[in-house]
């Protein structure tokens, strides 16, 4: 991954200057998400804010960003079409309830089993779809009401303070790493649209543009703090069954865009985030969003791309992001409505450029077919579909693949020991895929009364080797023969039933393997 980062070790002026910068780009962001689920700009602030605010304060990866996301968001319309917005703050309340039950429940730390081609599919779809969002900010709106883009003097403008914007973060670290580029560049690039007077899209701009034609001359990013108010929905089994599968979507999406981003922050940083934190953090967050009119969120990859980027690493970065921004609301509209596009477009396409990994593509010359094949897969459904859609079908695949590729590493060397008991060293796992295999590997019929299977180099990992094993000392048992087991974990043993008298169980102590430890949580 392109190495963007200024410095390892944060401290509070580079945490509260990130902080700001993030704070920039979250305006565009969590209005055109809000326009996306069908809700007021303001609902999408207010996500953001609180997201940003609690997850900082008491979630797992300090550094990280979260606010109004477009995965959740496209989740969210079909609700808020059919019932209303009310209905939608009862589905994020119920969300957050669910994710901090994950949390609770240590959940978080399954992340860690989402495989490294899956990983960089993840990225690599992410920066795409980042890129492809800030396409957007190039269309205008025609005097027949609808989008089109830019031409003319208005395009050569945009592209050129794009690009300045991307050379100014690019090089001005060489110079002086005080203060964050990106803070720089928005602010350098603002100053220049409105000294020289040039014709420029600005904030404001992209707003107007996404508000249905009604609310385009009206429409503002003034506001003020929010309220607390219960959902005004009807407090039944009916409405719970409307809410429930919108609020699981909720969850999982955003638990699995959150831990994700955290994975990549962690390596980008390396330290370690608290994955089961994060999910409680997420789902507090996205509690209080309901209860205060957001339409909640999740961990947002761009926005923390350039807070590390920036030099943020504390709780504090992502708490003056989301303070900053409330002040923007409160207080600074009229500033923030008048920054350009170009400059947080320039800051997003950095952020594209360092959160692809380019190395993949050597990666995939080097790497066997099936794991590229499980990359392109999961970056191209990440892209045209849905993360968690993406990522799902990515761990899957990546499970078939091993399985396959697992099911006949099965064998097993033979040998008479001193007491003319034929002994079976088998090497290899035993599991669904292998279990056929491993059958062939015995001879019931012509092995001695005596025979010993051991596990020493070979583990029972599902019920289907369980069963496997059974069946075979049926066999055995039908030929009037005794089945001998050795080194078999503690585990399986309790789940030899059919065993009995014509199966011996060494009981020989194995270490207990467990999947996932509930200390990387």
């Amino acid at each position: 991954m392109f190495n963007l980062i200024n410095g390892t070790k944060g401290n509070v002026k580079n945490d509260i200057l990130s902080g700001v910068t993030v704070a920039f780009a979250l305006v565009p962001e969590a209005v055109a998400f809000a326009f996306v689920a069908g809700v007021e700009p303001m609902v999408g602030l207010y996500a953001a804010f609180m997201m940003g605010l609690i997850t900082s304060a008491i979630g797992g990866r300090p550094g990280m960003i979260s606010g109004a996301t477009g995965a959740m968001a496209v989740v969210m319309v079909a609700l808020v079409a059919q019932h209303g917005v009310q209905y939608l703050f009862a589905a994020v309340l119920l969300a957050g309830l669910l994710q901090i039950m994950a949390g609770v429940f240590r959940l978080g730390k399954f992340i860690r089993l989402v495989p490294y081609p899956v990983m960089l599919g993840f990225v690599n779809g992410l920066a795409i779809v980042i890129f492809l969002a800030q396409l957007g900010q190039f269309k205008v709106t025609s005097p027949l009401g609808d989008l089109e883009w830019m031409s003319g003097s208005v395009l050569y403008i945009m592209l050129g303070l794009v690009v300045l914007t991307m050379a100014v973060i690019y090089l001005l670290p060489k110079l002086t790493k005080a203060i964050p580029a990106s803070l720089v560049a928005i602010v350098g690039v603002t100053a220049l649209v409105h000294g020289l007077d040039l014709e420029a899209r600005t904030v404001i701009d992209f707003v107007r543009d996404m508000a249905p034609e009604a609310q385009k001359a009206t429409v503002t990013l003034a506001g003020e703090l929010p309220s607390f108010a219960i959902p005004s929905v009807p407090f039944t089994l009916a409405t719970f069954y409307i809410i429930l599968p919108t609020a699981v979507i909720l969850c999982l999406v955003g638990l699995i865009e959150s831990l994700l981003t955290l994975t990549l922050i962690d390596e980008m940083t390396d330290t370690r985030g608290q994955g089961n934190k994060e999910c409680v953090g997420q789902g507090v967050a996205n509690t209080v969003n309901g209860f205060f009119g957001g339409m909640g969120g999740c961990a947002m990859i761009g926005q923390s791309m350039i807070n590390i980027n920036s030099g943020g690493r504390g709780r504090l970065s992502g708490i003056t992001a989301a303070l900053v921004l409330l002040a923007f609301i409160l207080f600074a509209a009229p500033l923030i409505e008048m920054v350009p596009l170009a400059a947080l477009v320039g800051v997003m396409f950095v952020v594209v450029i360092g959160t692809f990994e380019w190395a993949s593509f050597r990666i995939v010359r080097g790497v066997n077919k099936e794991d590229a094949f499980v990359l392109f897969l999961v970056t191209g459904i990440t892209v045209i579909a849905d993360l968690a859609i993406a990522v799902i079908v990515g761990v899957i695949v990546s499970a078939l693949v091993f399985a396959w590729k697992h099911a006949t590493h099965i064998m097993a060397k033979t040998h008479t020991d001193s007491d003319d008991w034929k002994v079976y060293d088998l090497e290899g796992p035993l599991f669904f895929g292998s279990v056929t295999h491993f059958k062939d590997l015995f001879d019931p019929q012509n092995d001695p009364e005596d025979v010993v299977i051991d596990f020493k180099e070979s583990r029972i990992w599902d019920s289907s080797g369980i069963d496997a094993l059974d069946s075979l000392a049926d066999k055995y048992k039908e030929q009037g023969k005794k089945l001998h087991i050795r080194h078999i974990s503690p585990e399986c043993r309790v789940l030899l039933k059919k065993a009995g008298d014509y199966v011996e169980i060494n009981v020989n102590e194995d270490p207990r393997y467990r999947v996932v430890s509930d200390t990387l949580g």
